[in-house]
This record gives structure tokens, C-alpha cells and sequence, in this order.
């Protein structure tokens, strides 16, 4: 019964890391460059974000060699900023664009970026463990519309529903 209980948890534990069968992280991926801050451009509707706008996206190296990340973004139906924060760490390898973040203990998600404007870092679209997750990040409170029709063309390709993108409101 024990050995079972393990099984399920680490099941349980590990469900939610993986990538799309669709997705392929980015190779020859920088940490150091992507660190800093990014505003959400577009994203697929999820709970834990649901209503907020003005969201940001902040990375920062922690102690132990991993990433800190605080999610931030306004709630009007609150009148006030939530926040998020969390850890991440590389799942394969520190140059590939796939990482597993953790907000809620031990249990992590998928942070897959399956594209990046390696020249400048200026944009990345990134993928959770499923279809269900989506976004767009950018350096600014905004992007050129060729961004974003490459972001809706390369998502709908693999298989996001792209026609619910929310295309959050920036400051």
C-alpha cells in the first residue's frame, strides 16, 4: 500500500511538468539575458489570472541557482495588485528554454519557451505542460502587430485555441 501511495504522488507531483507534443523548447537559451522584466502582450484565460491587467512578469537568480519569478497584475473588480511568487528550475539543461516553476510548494508546472528573439530577447512565447497555456511576453507594454500575428500563427499551428487569446491592457 505504501509503495502504491508513492506511485500516486509522485504521479501526481510530476503531472504537471511536460511539454506539449507540439511544443519544442528553445535551444540556445540565456538566462542571463532573459532575466529582468516582461509585460503579458496576449494569454489563454486561466484561473489564477482571470481579470487582471497591467501583468508583469519579473526574473531574478536566487541563491541556490535557480530562478525567482514574481507575477504581478491589477484586479479593478479588487481595486488592488496581486501578486505571485515563485521559483523555477531548468529541466534538461541551463541552455535550453524549458523550465519547471513552482508557486503553490512542491508542486510544479511546465514554463516552456518555444520561441524567443535570440537577437534582442525583446519577445517570447511561451507554453505551459499543456494546450491550455499560453503566452506572450514582452520587454515593453507593448509589441508590433508582425509580433503578434506571428504569435497567433506559430500558437494556432501547434494547436492553441487561439481564438481565446486575451490581449491584456498595459499601462
Amino acid at each position: 500500500m505504501r509503495k502504491l501511495l508513492i506511485l500516486i504522488a509522485t504521479i501526481i507531483l510530476s503531472g504537471c511538468l511536460g511539454t506539449p507534443k507540439s511544443v519544442q523548447p528553445v535551444t540556445d537559451f540565456n538566462l542571463d539575458r532573459y532575466l529582468g522584466k516582461w509585460y503579458e502582450i496576449a494569454r489563454l484565460d486561466h484561473s489564477f489570472e482571470r481579470g487582471l491587467s497591467q501583468v508583469t512578469a519579473e526574473y531574478s537568480v536566487r541563491d541556490d541557482g535557480g530562478v525567482s519569478v514574481l507575477n504581478r497584475g491589477f484586479s479593478a473588480s479588487d481595486s488592488k495588485w496581486k501578486e505571485a511568487v515563485g521559483k523555477a528550475y531548468f529541466v534538461n539543461s541551463d541552455s535550453e528554454g524549458y523550465l519547471k516553476v513552482s508557486f503553490f510548494g512542491p508542486f510544479y508546472g511546465s514554463y516552456v519557451i518555444f520561441e524567443l528573439d535570440h537577437e534582442n530577447y525583446q519577445y517570447a512565447f511561451v507554453s505551459g505542460p499543456s494546450l491550455n497555456y499560453l503566452w506572450l511576453l514582452a520587454r515593453e507594454p507593448s509589441v508590433e502587430q508582425e509580433v503578434i500575428e506571428r504569435f497567433v500563427e506559430m500558437s494556432k499551428a501547434r494547436g492553441f485555441d487561439t481564438e481565446g487569446l486575451i490581449f491584456t491592457q498595459q499601462k
